[in-house]
């Protein structure tokens, strides 16, 4: 018995002298390795943030290519689709842009409807549903949004995500022209639903927009000035990164989200 006491008496002396030590470990285990750590001021702050976002894989085999048609991109938005936009802003009043918007928003219901009764998406499926037939018909074939109001606000399918939902891969990242950030995956789904789109031929739209170019024109003006991104806004080098991450990112958590 007295071995045991003087055993113990050894141990809580040895841990008494071992805490009051400079190099008493921390509760994880290491000798305060923050103390040692030191950091270089005159490494600019991209150098970080260039570490940062190549722990981003994404698959993008074609980045050459992508980063030239960003680019070009960027150039045609900044010198054209933009000050299109601002003359289009400044010629029509807001009350008729929002009913050109509502008006193809409501068009795109119908792939929107499509696509959620191809992933089985029961409830999602009805809510569109109702959703296409208020505004089509209360909202005078789109020009007004009166679903909204009634709680049944825009949700978005598309041929991409029912692939995605089915399990196929994203495949390569690719930059489209003047579309923007892609991949195979969503511009298989694209070519689909532009397809699908033309064939139901939904209030006569695509054979007037046949007969009618300037109508693409106008969805196309109102596409980008539906969206919000500007390319630069980002304020940074790796403006290209990010959005291939976020894109990317956004892109699975949609396919993901439950109905």
């Amino acid at each position: 018995m007295a071995k045991k006491y003087l055993l113990l008496a050894l141990m809580l002396g040895s841990n008494l002298a071992f805490a009051g030590s400079t190099n008493a470990p921390d509760a994880d285990g290491y000798t305060r390795p923050l103390e040692s750590l030191n950091f270089d001021p005159s490494l600019h702050s991209e150098v970080y943030e260039q570490s940062a976002y190549q722990t981003m894989d994404v698959y993008d085999p074609f980045e050459t290519v992508n980063r030239a048609i960003y680019r070009f991109n960027y150039q045609a938005d900044q010198y054209v689709l933009l000050p299109v936009v601002r003359g289009y802003k400044y010629v029509t009043p807001e009350v008729a842009r929002t009913g050109v918007s509502n008006f193809f928003s409501n068009l795109g219901d119908v792939g929107n409807l499509l696509n959620s009764v191809l992933q089985l998406k029961g409830e999602k499926s009805m809510r569109i549903t109702a959703r296409l037939l208020f505004n089509t018909t209360i909202g005078v074939a789109g020009l007004w949004d009166p679903a909204t109001m009634m709680g049944l606000p825009k949700e978005k399918e598309d041929f991409g995500t029912t692939l995605g939902h089915y399990g196929a891969g994203d495949g390569p990242y690719i930059v489209l022209p003047l579309l923007g950030p892609s991949n195979l995956r969503d511009t298989s789904g694209f070519v689909v639903d532009t397809v699908a789109n033309s064939s139901i031929d939904f209030l006569n739209v695509p054979t007037a927009s046949s007969e009618n170019p300037e109508i693409y024109v106008l969805q196309g003006i109102d596409k980008r000035y539906t969206t919000p991104f500007e390319y630069g806004q980002l304020n940074s080098p790796f403006e290209y990164l990010k959005v291939r991450y976020l894109y990317t990112e956004m892109r699975q958590l949609k396919i993901n989200a439950d109905d």
